[in-house]
């Protein structure tokens, strides 16, 4: 919403409403990739009616037609009436971003939005009060352990995974290629245990969505194991979505930081946060570029 008001808006506040059904608006998406809705209409040869639909995947017609009018409404499906009947059909943006089977699918990330990070939202009041997760309240599990909680069960570790590998099919090649990285031969992409244990040898780790997850100590604690273990030369590569230091933006970035709030013990950071802390655990020659997109890079170097 603009900083100040038009006039328009404060006779009626249209904004705002938007913003009180943004949460039916995402339900409406992740409750049709869980039904199945997308991949159906996606291989289907022909458009489909309410009732086409609603005996495919077993549900109500009177359901399955509303959710079919809002899906149009918010425009991720096409109509046509034919002789008084209603048609349905995907839209390019459904094919390829929200069927199972899409060229950039984001279904693992719906499925995961709809069934872990929603009801931990639902606990966001709580979170601001009390300055920490609502792993507890939500499921049942301690807020320190924050990868128990991700991990809970194989079916979880499975989605949380799938949820990883969306991100990446959308900013892996913006962050990849934002910084020229032909003199590291050895990569490393942290994941797991990076806290105990011994590091591998690399000429270069990626920490892509890993720092964020941490509170300022543990950053630190990491990012001088690895400076202890890397060679001169060698260097670091952050993927984050980094707040502006304006305090303005990005959105996207501001409500991942809540997300971290409620999920882990981390929060986003603008750049000059993750600046700091490269150069307090001993990296230098740090880079900053900015992909326009969910994820941002920082390159630094020992």
């Amino acid at each position: 919403m603009a900083e100040h008001l038009s006039q328009s808006e404060l006779d009626y506040p249209f904004k705002l409403l938007e913003y009180f059904n943004g949460f039916r608006v995402s339900k409406v998406i992740f409750s049709a990739c869980e039904l199945g809705v997308f991949d159906l209409l996606t291989t289907s040869p022909c458009a489909l009616s309410a009732q086409q639909v609603a005996q495919s995947l077993h549900a109500s017609v009177d359901g399955t037609e509303r959710l079919l009018d809002a899906l149009v409404g918010i425009k991720i499906l096409h109509v046509e009436l034919q002789d008084g009947t209603a048609l349905y059909s995907s839209t390019d943006v459904a094919s390829v971003y929200l069927a199972k089977s899409g060229a950039k699918s984001l279904h693992d990330m719906a499925l995961y939005q709809s069934q872990t990070i929603y009801p931990l939202w639902n606990n966001l009041a709580d979170a601001v009060r009390e300055g920490k997760n609502q792993n507890r309240k939500t499921f049942g599990i301690p807020p320190e352990e924050v990868f128990q909680a991700i991990y809970r069960s194989e079916e979880e570790m499975l989605k949380f995974m799938g949820l990883m590998d969306s991100s990446w099919v959308l900013d892996g090649h913006d962050v990849v290629t934002a910084f020229c990285l032909d003199g590291f031969r050895n990569i490393v992409d942290f994941g797991g245990d990076f806290f105990h244990g011994e590091l591998p040898a690399a000429d270069l780790y990626v920490l892509a969505r890993i720092l964020h997850d941490w509170s300022e100590d543990k950053c630190l604690t990491l990012l001088k194991r690895i400076y202890d273990i890397c060679k001169p030369g060698g260097g670091v590569l952050l993927v984050e979505a980094m707040l502006l230091e304006s305090r303005r933006g990005p959105i996207q970035a501001q409500l991942f930081s809540l997300n971290m709030l409620v999920q882990a013990e981390g929060r986003e950071r603008p750049p000059s946060e993750y600046t700091g802390m490269l150069r307090r655990s001993g990296f230098r020659d740090v880079q900053l570029c900015r992909t326009g997109k969910s994820y941002d890079a920082i390159l630094a170097r020992r």
